[in-house]
Formats: structure tokens, sequence, C-alpha cells
């Protein structure tokens, strides 16, 4: 059990998220669910928590309604090994109504914002040369979906 486990909040569609998320990333898994109990402030039987796995770190996913919803300000970030990997992961998060941003963020359908970043994206911006990284940062300004050739040719 990890000591600091995210929380991610959803207005009653926590299960749906997490079925989701744990399809997407190896070594992921759904650990446990636990409900409303009865008097308590959700329906009584209703998922009140998930706790999971995404791709080995532990979370958890809690139903806590309408009050509270994501923003930019917190995000999860994807390591894409190769561009086909950013490109499947990209189309999976906007499909059913996901947002794209700028420079690899986007937003799920559920409004948590991940960026996928090209483990190349970390490599051009790391070369000792300081107009090399200002070509591949001003070109990564421009995209929303990250392309390694256009990073490269930059």
């Amino acid at each position: 059990m990890e000591k600091i486990r995210p929380c991610l909040w959803y207005d009653g569609d926590a299960e749906a998220a997490v079925a989701f998320y744990v399809s997407l990333f190896p070594d992921s898994e759904v650990q446990k669910v636990t409900r409303y109990p009865e008097g308590g402030p959700g329906e009584a039987g209703a998922v009140l928590t998930v706790d999971f796995v995404m791709a080995g770190r532990e979370y958890t996913a809690l139903n806590g309604g309408p009050e509270f919803r994501f923003t930019e300000a917190v995000s999860l970030s994807v390591d894409g090994d190769s561009q086909e990997e950013v490109d499947d992961l990209w189309d999976r998060f906007l499909a059913d109504g996901g947002e794209e941003s700028v420079c690899g963020w986007l937003k799920d359908r559920w409004g948590l914002s991940w960026q996928i970043v090209p483990r190349r994206l970390v490599e051009l911006l790391d070369d000792p040369d300081p107009e090399r990284v200002a070509r591949v940062f001003q070109a990564m300004l421009k995209m929303r979906r990250l392309d390694v050739a256009a990073l490269e040719a930059a």
C-alpha cells in the first residue's frame, strides 16, 4: 500500500471511469469497490469509492457528487514510448466526449486532464544546445497532439 494515494472525485461515474482507465494501461486493475451504507449521504448500495491500480500506481475514485470538478491545475502525465502509443492514447481519451487542448494536453470525458507526452520530447528538451531546445519548445507550443517527427524536424 502506498503512503500517498491520489483521490479522484466524480459525480456518480467513478466505476465507469476506472473501468476505462484500467483498460488503457498494463499493470492496472480494480482492487476494491465500496458502497454507500444506509443512512449515508449517497443512495444506499451505490458506489462510493473504487480503489484501483493504474500502470502500477494506486488511486481511489470517489463518487462525491456534483460539488467539485476537475481543473487543469492537476493532470496525469503519461509517457508515450512511440508516436503510435501517443496517437492511440490520444484517440482513446478523446473518444466519447473527450476534449483536446494544447501542448499534448487533453481532458477525458469526465473532465480529468491528461498530458500525453512522447518520451522523445523529453530527450529533445534535454539537448545541450539552447537554440535547439527553443525551436523544439516553440514547435510544441503550436501543437495539440504532440508529433515526434515535427518536433525532431524543429
